[in-house]
């Protein structure tokens, strides 16, 4: 499948917004990048978390606190993945590179790819969102409808209802299925034969096998398989569901676009920037709690109209943003709180099911 074609990438709105921003770093003398700030949150996300699997993998709590304690590991684990490993793919957590690399590759400590990541999310998702056919986050068939480009099915009906159960098993498929079918397969969504270095073939399978050594081998010791499955699907559907409603809230909801490219030119109808605004919302932009724990996750638009740029600067970044949008006619969204983001992406799921 031959990469669509956006009608330019120099909007006026581009240009205009990017004067905007750029001036407003240089008036204030800032770093795009992160600051002690990101360092912090950073020390106390990673100290939690490997407090925590100790706690847990070594069996220094028991039950009923060994099972309780899955969730604040499965929030941290979360976490994780929103400031440390998001902000260290874009390159926006430091102005060094090997920093950004080491905490890109806190995915693989995880349990998945960060070589995957980077073609799924970073190349495909934030260049093609909402693009059907090319953009790897909606194409969820058959178990969900996740456009009005995409064909119905009968279970769709119910998938306003089912959907906890879908996003809460997505850590565990995406680390034991979906980056294992990528990899033999070499494609992700429209990107085929892709090529891996020897150091990805490597890193992949290494890493893999290390994670199953610290995430299964190390608890089976202390733990029964019942007592280990229990805890253990208990933390990785917690993360799942976590990790899929905080993304899923970025683009599918009401009022955000789809787009599919022309048949012929293989063309979409706007510009990339205008794109972004119009498939993306943010959610609870004025709770600090949030903002801090999903690493401006919910400050979207920002994020896809500049993703270099590290999440601690987006919420004064978004009044530039909603401003300018206003100016060249382009529909801000945004939802005022987290519960009524989950509520609108319920509603969305219905209507595509109906």
């Amino acid at each position: 499948m031959s990469i669509p074609k956006f009608t330019g990438n120099n909007s006026a709105f581009y240009i205009d917004l990017k004067q905007r921003v750029q001036g407003y770093f240089e008036e204030n003398r800032l770093s795009v990048h992160g600051d002690h700030r990101l360092v912090i949150k950073s020390i106390i996300l990673l100290s939690t978390f490997f407090a925590l699997y100790i706690l847990l993998a070594f069996r220094l709590i028991d039950s009923p606190w060994s099972i309780l304690a899955c969730i604040p590991l499965a929030l941290v684990t979360a976490g994780i993945g929103f400031n440390i490993m998001h902000d260290g793919a874009h390159g926006s957590l430091s102005s060094n590179p090997i920093v950004n690399k080491l905490a890109a590759l806190s995915l693989n400590m995880l349990g998945a790819s960060s070589f995957m990541w980077n073609i799924k999310h970073n190349i495909i998702h934030h260049t093609f969102t909402n693009v059907e056919d090319h953009d790897d986050d909606i194409l969820n068939q058959p178990l969900f409808r996740m456009s009005p480009l995409q064909p119905k099915r009968k279970i769709h009906k119910f998938q306003h209802w089912y959907w906890p159960i879908g996003y809460g098993m997505t850590y565990m498929v995406w680390i034991y299925w979906l980056d294992i079918r990528k990899y033999f397969n070499k494609k992700i969504a429209s990107r085929n034969d892709i090529k891996f270095p020897i150091s990805v073939h490597f890193g992949f399978w290494f890493t893999k096998l290390i994670y199953i050594f610290f995430f299964v081998i190390i608890p089976l010791q202390y733990y029964s398989w019942t007592e280990f499955l229990l805890g253990y699907v208990f933390y990785i559907f917690t993360t799942g569901m976590v990790i899929s409603v905080i993304f899923q809230l970025a683009h599918t909801v009401e009022d955000t676009s789809f787009a599919k490219p022309d048949a012929i030119t293989n063309t979409l109808d706007n510009d990339w920037a205008s794109h972004q605004v119009m498939t993306t919302a943010n959610f609870a932009t004025d709770n600090s709690v949030i903002t801090w724990y999903v690493g401006g996750l919910n400050f979207q638009v920002e994020h896809h109209l500049f993703p270099r740029i590290s999440h601690i600067h987006y919420p004064a970044l978004s009044q530039i943003v909603a401003d300018t949008c206003k100016k060249h006619g382009l529909n801000y969204l945004v939802q005022p709180t987290l519960s009524g983001a989950i509520q609108s992406h319920i509603r969305f799921l219905h209507r595509l099911g109906r």
